[in-house]
């Protein structure tokens, strides 16, 4: 059990969305404001992707730089034989929190839009931008890398499954990885 961990898995995403309904009761600094909330969502992106998704579902992923300046991303998926019941909560919690707040910061989107608010709209997509990048990371892991990923898109949009390359390893911890570079 992490309930440290489901804490602030929770506490970061919601401050960012609690600051951003009401800092204008509390400050008329849209600067303090901005700033604010821009922290609470680098805390909440750096917290999730490098803590919460290994200890409470035991996902994670990260991008790698080879010596040629190519670009690599690393999926990595923790092979679990049997899941408790306390994890299966914290599990559940990880993941309605994971798609629940991007959904949020595009109601945001829309109404700071739609409502003219247009000094806003930066940070509004800096969130929407922070939370599905980590959305995609952590459904790209539980889907298993690339090649499910092709398989079920191909399914879903009636088109050839055409095969790709993808190497996969087990690493000496019993996680998966999947993706070109399976090194740190």
């Amino acid at each position: 059990r992490h309930p440290l961990a489901t804490f602030f898995h929770l506490f970061f995403r919601v401050s960012a969305i609690v600051t951003y309904l009401f800092c204008d009761w509390f400050s008329n600094s849209f600067v303090a404001c901005f700033v604010t909330i821009l922290l609470l969502l680098s805390f909440d992106f750096w917290s999730v992707k490098n803590v919460t998704g290994r200890l409470l579902v035991g996902l994670r992923w990260w991008n790698q730089i080879d010596e040629d300046g190519k670009s690599h991303w690393v999926f990595e998926a923790k092979r679990v034989p049997t899941i408790a019941a306390s994890t299966e909560a914290e599990a559940r919690i990880f993941w309605l929190g994971l798609i629940i707040c991007p959904v949020i910061w595009t109601m945001f989107f829309f109404s700071t839009l739609f409502s003219l608010k247009l000094k806003w709209l930066a940070l509004v997509i800096a969130g929407i931008s922070l939370q599905t990048a980590n959305l995609y990371g952590y459904i790209h892991c539980k889907l298993g890398g690339q090649k499910k990923i092709s398989r079920i898109t191909s399914r879903l949009f009636g088109t050839a499954d055409v095969p790709k390359r993808q190497s996969r390893r087990t690493s000496e911890d019993g996680s998966e990885e999947h993706g070109k570079t399976s090194t740190r």
